[in-house]
């Protein structure tokens, strides 16, 4: 009887209020694993964070836990979720303007009236029950924050304790200890420092990491192909010249990383000039690398030669570097376009439409990174040097949302040995490993030397190939036997037994070596979390 008093209940003040959430409704059933995030949420008092891997529909989960958390605000407050401009119920906040019209767009497409979404950035103040902002538009707004019922922090990683401007509006935001408050992110480092107050604050609740979702069929296997190439003579002249340059400066004060050289700047004179230096330099070293020659090269080959019909996303730490390849690209009759943080929504989404049809290689420098949606895309090309584990989780996320068609997405990093580049790869392992990863494996096993290093640049070719016609043929999984298309005869197959590591072709029969066929079944067997580099 009480049950049904508190059912009806809610009922009327839904009605009465007309809770814009209540109207969500999915054209699909959640998953299991996404419901059991929801019910965590709501269990851990309507605070927490929820780290799901990219494409993996933490979107929805969101959505799901505002429906939710508005049936309980709605009979336990006295003021239910008001619907004056004034005082909106839902704010979600998002790091990039791009991510604004995709919200609204799935808000809309799950049953939300149109009419009931604001949207609040530059000169738009369009204050609704459900108002999208970006963080950087709310700092300066604090009603804003103070007047949600809920907020919903897309990328909270973001709001870390280092970021002292987006954590204004987390401060904000913890003041009501009556606010639901949900992060979401593809990772966080529990174990880091900086991101103390949100782990305290919102605690995870429910993990989905990669190896999961991969395992599970949610997201395509990434494959990390690493291209390493050499500077030119007079690029490692300056390289040596910037390096050292930083290096005795550093010496000189004890001071080996940016927050505590950007202290001696305040100084002036003698010290502050030689602190500049240590920036210069540092920048100078940035721009060299991302600039190289042979990277670029490397670049433009990947994308006119071996994927040159293909939708491809390449990410640059720097603009100088992503309009250098543009340049090539033309040079070569290829049209590409580039994405930054100058070019408007507007322009943004008409680039973003023609891709694909006018032009195929798209170029960022960190526009794109950050939740935008794009699963019929399995091909990236990273121009090193990062040192950001979010960044670069955020990249592969990229491109490992399943797709029809899509096999294997694949993700060429392209870097220079023996320079700062080589911490790439380590950041590319420790950012699997907190994808899910328990065990390091580096290498394909088997064979060494030169030998071994062609056959394994061919089985990726393999890769490269299966990524947009069938050459890799699954005969049966159980016992992983594979039909492998010859690369010179297209009538002819080489069977593959991938658990014996046995195959018909005459590399093996004849030379007894563990040829590109076994190797190829090794890269696509493989866990999703284990990337596989060449030296």
């Amino acid at each position: 009887m009480q049950g049904q008093f508190i059912h009806h209940t809610k009922e009327v003040l839904l009605t009465q209020t007309s809770v814009a959430i209540s109207n969500l409704k999915f054209p699909f059933h959640l998953k299991g694993h996404q419901l059991e995030a929801v019910d965590a949420w709501i269990s851990s008092g309507l605070r927490g964070s929820i780290i799901y891997s990219s494409g993996t529909g933490k979107t929805e989960i969101a959505f799901e836990c505002a429906r939710r958390a508005a049936d309980i605000i709605s009979v336990s407050s006295s003021s239910p979720f008001p619907t004056t401009d004034s005082s909106m119920s839902i704010l979600l906040l998002v790091p990039r303007i791009v991510l604004i019209a995709q919200y609204l767009k799935r808000l809309s497409n799950y049953g939300i009236p149109i009419d009931k979404i604001g949207v609040y950035f530059g000169e738009r103040k369009d204050k609704r029950e459900i108002t999208i902002s970006t963080y950087q538009s709310v700092i300066y707004n604090p009603d804003l924050i103070r007047g949600s019922k809920m907020i919903i922090f897309d990328e909270v990683h973001l709001v870390s304790d280092t970021s002292k401007v987006l954590r204004k509006v987390f401060d904000i935001a913890v003041e009501d200890a009556s606010k639901a408050l949900l992060g979401l992110t593809a990772t966080i480092n529990e174990q880091d420092s900086r991101y103390n107050t949100i782990i305290t604050v919102l605690p995870p609740v429910k993990k989905y990491m990669l190896k999961e979702a991969v395992k599970d069929k949610r997201l395509t296997k990434p494959v990390v192909i690493p291209m390493q190439v050499k500077f030119t003579e007079e690029e490692q002249k300056l390289y040596d010249t910037y390096s050292t340059k930083i290096k005795n400066i550093s010496s000189r004060f004890k001071r080996y990383d940016a927050t505590s050289m950007s202290l001696l700047l305040r100084k002036g004179g003698f010290v502050g000039g030689l602190a500049r230096a240590w920036f210069l330099n540092v920048r100078k070293r940035r721009v060299l690398l991302s600039c190289a020659e042979n990277k670029i090269f490397e670049a433009v080959n990947l994308i006119v030669k071996k994927h040159p019909s293909q939708k491809i996303m390449v990410f640059s730490e720097t603009l100088d570097s992503i309009n250098k390849l543009k340049a090539s690209l033309e040079a070569e009759g290829i049209r590409s376009m580039v994405i930054d943080s100058t070019v408007n929504s507007i322009k943004r989404q008409k680039i973003l439409s023609s891709w694909g049809k006018d032009f195929h290689a798209l170029l960022s420098v960190h526009t794109l990174e950050i939740g935008y949606d794009v699963p019929e895309v399995g091909i990236e090309i990273i121009l090193a040097t990062t040192s950001n584990m979010n960044q670069v989780i955020q990249r592969i996320g990229r491109i490992v949302r399943v797709y029809h068609g899509k096999r294997r997405a694949l993700i060429y990093v392209v870097y220079i040995s023996e320079t700062k580049d080589d911490a790439t790869l380590q950041i590319f392992r420790e950012a699997i490993k907190l994808g899910g990863r328990t065990t390091v494996t580096d290498e394909v096993d088997g064979g060494t030397g030169e030998e071994e290093k062609r056959r394994t640049k061919q089985a990726y070719n393999i890769l490269e190939v299966n990524s947009h016609e069938p050459v890799i043929v699954d005969t049966d999984q159980e016992q992983k036997l594979y039909q492998i298309r010859s690369s010179k005869d297209r009538d002819k197959y080489y069977e593959v037994n991938a658990q014996a590591k046995t195959c018909t072709c005459k590399d093996y029969n004849f030379r007894g070596l563990k040829c590109k066929h076994i190797t190829a079944t090794e890269l696509v067997n493989s866990e999703p979390d284990v990337s596989h580099f060449l030296s």
